[in-house]
């Protein structure tokens, strides 16, 4: 064997090896989850979002497999020889109408699943019966049966505020709703619809496993909504739109408790930011008399 089939092999030991190591770290479970796929778990429309999501890819790498494979075959096969003479091949007319129509067939089939899909990813479903105890409404996004939990959320640099309740979006202040920051609570098994909108810049709501990123964009109002399941997660997000130079300490937090622990919660913070206000209210009085503000 000369040293250049020798190398030659070594090339193709190599190959085979990195392409074993690639498949073995595709086909394990924990090592790359949610690196090729985006996150779900955390409510009905980010598993939409992510079935879809691998039908697709799965489909495109089937199609890559394929042509890659062809290419390869063909490089091989009909490499350049000493003696040999190159075959003059103009065309197969039922090859490439064949090629052609099956692409188109995987395009249509592919976009019929999509638009089946999209009304699992766009449309909320009703409160499960061990969810929040919801009084209807109108506004949209809005379950079969109108009963939602909204929750307003407020973009600003840099940070997320959440007014809780109806009326949060025009009303929340004289309706002295509760309100915190960073970390929103929500009631499991109960259809959350999130109101959003920015008093700056372009921000964007993502929290990966309660679904897809929706911008928050000063002087328009965009919706989007979720259904967490258990009680007790705890699930992470982050502002996807660079909005300014403290853009990465724009996180979010989404915290799910049961029902009535909730419940417990809203109370609690309700008569915190009360008890608050009444100091500051105190304080100002003080302050005011002493010619000090």
């Amino acid at each position: 064997m000369g040293p250049h089939h020798a190398k030659l092999r070594r090339r193709r030991v190599g190959a085979a090896v990195a392409l074993v190591l690639a498949i073995s770290l595709m086909l394990a479970p924990s090592a790359l989850a949610n690196f090729f796929t985006p996150k779900s778990g955390g409510s009905p429309n980010a598993n939409a979002i992510d079935s879809l999501y691998k039908l697709i890819l799965y489909v495109a790498a089937f199609v890559f497999v394929v042509v890659e494979g062809a290419l390869f075959y063909s490089v091989y096969k009909f490499r350049a020889k000493k003696g040999a003479a190159a075959a003059q091949i103009h065309g197969n007319t039922r090859l490439e109408i064949g090629w052609t129509v099956a692409a188109g067939v995987i395009l249509v089939v592919l976009t019929v699943i999509t638009f089946v899909k999209l009304p699992s990813i766009i449309d909320p479903p009703n409160s499960s019966s061990n969810g929040l105890v919801l009084s209807a409404s109108l506004t949209a996004p809005t379950p079969p049966n109108g009963k939602k939990l909204t929750i307003c959320i407020q973009g600003r640099q840099f940070i997320w505020r959440y007014a809780y309740g109806n009326g949060c979006q025009d009303n929340a202040f004289s309706l002295k709703l509760p309100y915190s920051y960073q970390e929103m609570v929500v009631p499991a098994n109960t259809t959350v619809v999130l109101v959003i909108q920015s008093i700056d810049v372009i921000h964007s709501w993502w929290v990966p496993s309660l679904g897809g990123k929706v911008d928050a964009v000063p002087g328009y109002t965009t919706y989007t909504w979720f259904k967490a399941p258990h009680a007790g997660a705890l699930y992470h997000g982050q502002c996807a739109q660079l909005c300014g130079r403290e853009h990465y300490a724009m996180t979010a937090l989404v915290k799910v408790v049961t029902p009535a622990q909730y419940t417990e919660w809203l109370q609690q913070q309700s008569s915190a930011i009360t008890a608050a206000n009444a100091q500051v209210t105190q304080l100002r009085q003080i302050l005011t008399a002493n010619g000090n503000l």
